[in-house]
Order: structure tokens, then sequence, then C-alpha cells
């Protein structure tokens, strides 16, 4: 009798300790899932914006605004004013 209570308390321990340490790979793992969740939404923005930004690119307005910007160019007849330095 005595060795059958000794056995069902060593396993009673074991199944405590294993059952912590489960409990707390459960915490790791839920907050890994929060984080990653947040990086998914982040990134999923980023794609809007990227997609947005694509669109834009594509229009006649920011043909102009590079050719303007980045190369000098300017409509025919159109004057360009510019501060004395």
């Amino acid at each position: 009798m005595l060795m059958v209570t000794i056995t069902v308390l060593m396993l009673l321990i074991v199944v405590s300790v294993k059952g912590v340490e489960l409990y707390h790979k459960l915490q790791v793992n839920q907050a890994r899932i929060a984080q990653l969740e947040q990086q998914l939404a982040d990134e999923e923005k980023r794609t809007a914006e990227i997609e947005e930004y694509e669109k834009y690119t594509q229009t006649k307005k920011f043909v102009e605004e590079v050719a303007k910007d980045k190369l000098g160019l300017v409509y025919e007849g159109e004057i360009i004013f510019k501060p004395e330095n």
C-alpha cells in the first residue's frame, strides 16, 4: 500500500511540474502569436500603401511632378519664378 501511495504521489508531482512547464510555454506562444499578428497587420498596411503608391505613379500628375522636379522640364510657354539666393 505504501508503494502505491508513493508511486501515485510521484506521478502527481511529475504531472504538476509538466503542467507548469506547459502553461509557461503556452504563455510564451500566445505572446509570440500576438506579436506576429501585429507584424502581419503592419505588413498588410504597408502593402496597401505600396499598392496605392503604385497606382499614383501611373497617373499623369506623377509624371508631371517628376518631369518638373527631377528633370526641370516645363510646359511650352510656362514661366517659372525662382527665388533669389
